[in-house]
């Protein structure tokens, strides 16, 4: 039996999974947590990378590995291979400010024509450039950049500082794919191309850029790592985003829009053309097939229902037996659930509201179902701007944790206008980064089968969205006005 491996590094933790290369059969698999936060020291996604590989039994039987990662972020590394300062994560919203300079300075609609997306606080050129403005020493410092992801298959394959790697600060070693360089705000997806010009506009000069692979291409091979239960000479892939490496690992094609429930909420759908959205609303990223990969994000996802239970006094069940108790629509009650900030629509100074309560309306069971319907009802926008850029579904993918929770999946069926389905739990991420494994291993893309465990019949009540539209749009003229 060969073994391949797939690797997510999360913003909350390190998933490993090893499949069977023939079949995609999960044999076994290890996971560990990150620090919360959003910035975070490398190290300790190298350190849970290790624990959750050792969880995992160990890569002694593993023939190729592949890393996805968190998209954007900023990972800045002088000329001896170490890093600068903590990374800043996708959701560190401080940026925001520079990404209004950015595209005063250069304009939307050339920022589209250049990279196929609008820069937003998560966007790594925002970050550059927060970093050179904020933080000008560590600025000049800067040698090279990387993501999550890309730094991570760096250090596997061997490089890093000269005190904690095996091969030295080879900083040209950096290799990374197509959809982790379309999500930074300095590489173009038609094109595939870096804008050296834009870079250095964000950041302030020039540095080293992690070279983009091609899709089925290997990064290297591992080195021994003492102590670490990673051996020399496994076959390293190129890695990938997070929302490429979920698309690989459902084996999504046209017709299909993935809407996936994490900590942020994504839908995104794999397009034969680049996308260019001049509103910013939908990030024209490219996939890790070779295709492209329009995607809009929200901050609000997952956490939204966390935050609703916690203040309701009940659990995730709870909080869907709950919700399944009220009317579609809530009787009026609306949240638009802005708790953190949003990234689409852009308003990272938002906060959560909550509308339509009366003496009737308000009860737990509204504001139960009300948080999941606002939570949906972001997505469905994205949908809708997904659409606007030429893309036609034939069916929703609905992924993440909270898509097990039947509530969300009935709720889901009468807030989307499209057929829902939902697969199997499982970790998708580092599925796609296995497939990619077994790509750069052998040459061809595996096909591994996906079981659906849900299939909501199709129950679309207009109502919801009519009332969130309503008072969402009302918010971001607020949020507009007071930014």
């Amino acid at each position: 039996m060969t073994l391949v491996a797939g690797v997510d590094s999360s913003t909350q933790s390190c998933k490993v999974v090893i499949r069977d290369l023939a079949t995609g059969a999960v044999v076994r698999s290890g996971r560990a947590p990150h620090p919360e936060g959003t910035e975070v020291d490398p190290s300790a996604w190298w350190d849970a990378l290790l624990a959750a590989i050792g969880a995992g039994g160990g890569f002694d039987d593993v023939a190729a590995v592949s890393i996805a990662g968190q998209q954007h972020g900023m990972v800045v590394l002088d000329v001896a291979g170490c890093v600068i300062r903590p990374a800043l994560l996708w959701n560190d919203a401080r940026s925001a400010p520079a990404a209004v300079d950015l595209i005063a300075e250069v304009g939307a609609d050339e920022y589209v024509r250049r990279t196929g997306a609008v820069p937003v606080a998560s966007f790594t050129a925002t970050k550059l450039r927060w970093l050179r403005d904020s933080e000008p020493a560590n600025a000049a410092k800067v040698a090279a950049v990387a993501l999550p992801h890309d730094w991570l298959t760096w250090r596997l394959r061997g490089y890093g500082p000269v005190d904690e790697s095996p091969l030295g600060p080879r900083l040209v070693e950096l290799k990374t794919d197509r959809s982790e360089a379309s999500g930074t705000g300095y590489w173009s997806p038609a094109t595939g191309e870096y804008d050296l010009e834009l870079f250095e506009r964000a950041l302030g000069h020039q540095a080293i850029l992690p070279r983009v692979l091609g899709p089925g291409m290997a990064a290297g091979t591992t080195v021994a790592l003492p102590g670490s239960r990673v051996p020399a000479g496994i076959v390293v892939g190129p890695g990938a985003g997070d929302n490429a490496g979920a698309a690989l690992g459902l084996g999504a094609g046209a017709g299909d829009v993935v809407v996936s429930i994490g900590t942020s909420g994504t839908v995104f759908a794999v397009a034969e053309r680049p996308a260019m959205d001049p509103t910013g609303a939908v990030a024209g990223f490219a996939d890790a097939s070779g295709l492209f990969l329009p995607l809009v994000a929200t901050l609000n996802a997952a956490r939204v229902l966390g935050s609703i239970a916690g203040l309701l006094g009940i659990d995730h069940d709870g909080l869907a037996r709950l919700a399944l108790e009220a009317e579609p629509g809530c009787t009026g009650v609306v949240l638009v659930p802005y708790f953190e900030g949003e990234r689409t629509p852009n308003l990272p100074e938002a906060t959560a509201s909550l509308h339509g309560l009366t003496i009737a309306s308000s009860t737990r069971a509204n504001l139960a179902r009300a948080a999941i319907e606002g939570m949906l009802c972001g997505l469905a926008a994205g949908l809708d701007a997904v659409r606007a850029v030429d893309v036609t579904e034939q069916r929703i993918i609905l992924i993440g944790g909270a898509a097990q929770n039947i509530a969300v999946t009935t709720i889901a069926a009468q807030v989307f206008d499209a057929p829902v389905v939902v697969p199997a739990p499982g970790e998708y991420v580092a599925d796609g980064a296995a497939v990619q494994a077994a790509w750069a291993l052998t040459g061809e893309l595996p096909v591994w089968p996906v079981q659906i465990v849900a299939e909501p019949a199709p129950d679309h009540r207009p109502v919801i969205r009519d009332q969130y539209a309503r008072y969402a749009a009302a918010e971001s003229a607020h949020a507009s006005r007071n930014g």
